[in-house]
């Protein structure tokens, strides 16, 4: 028996939650998000409790229990998605770097010779605190929000991926909760 599964999830107040056949679907006030459970995994809506309830009916199997927590999770996610909703912030170190949005595309200028557009996907919204860099020490910030967790963190994801940051002088589009281990440059000895 899984413990992350078999822990109910709590429905909070303005979300509803419809379970037809394998498919779950929830409604809050961020919008709406669909999933297609495995079959063999039940998703059940208990209206009194005001929770849902995952439940593995084949315990033994091997399959099912490794999937009973994984489905729990992303039905939890999904809740806490159109309640709460998700944010990812984001940082930019590099003089010169900065951001735009514009026409549904994100525009990163970050040391190449041409600009990189980046489509912003459905249901993403970006929030730009800081459009440029101000020399070394203050970064261009930005922050993602949406109400699904794995678009959320996939669009971050490829943000980064335009340019990694760097471990010499930290050059590079990062989360702004990561930490980049940097090395020392090479050391010239004096000519004597």
């Amino acid at each position: 028996m899984s413990r992350i599964g078999k822990k109910a999830i709590a429905i909070p107040a303005g979300v509803t939650v419809d379970v037809k056949g394998s498919s779950v679907k929830v409604t809050g006030p961020k919008g709406t998000l669909e999933l297609e459970c495995v079959s063999g995994i039940d998703v059940k809506v208990d209206a009194e409790a005001k929770q849902v309830i995952v439940d593995n009916p084949k315990p033994d199997a091997r399959q099912f229990k490794a999937l009973h927590g994984t489905m729990r999770s992303l039905v939890n996610n999904m809740v806490t998605g159109v309640s709460v909703g998700y944010e990812k912030k984001m940082q930019i170190f590099g003089t010169g770097y900065n951001l735009k949005e514009q026409n549904g595309k994100l525009i990163l200028q970050v040391g190449f010779c041409h600009t990189v557009d980046l489509a912003i996907p459905k249901g993403v919204t970006i929030e730009i605190k800081t459009p440029a860099t101000r020399g070394n020490d203050v970064p261009a910030a930005f922050t993602l929000l949406c109400s699904d967790k794995q678009v959320l963190g996939q669009f971050a994801a490829v943000i980064r991926k335009v340019r990694p940051p760097e471990p010499y002088k930290g050059k590079g589009i990062r989360y702004a909760d990561e930490v980049v281990r940097r090395k020392v440059g090479k050391a010239f000895a004096s000519g004597g």
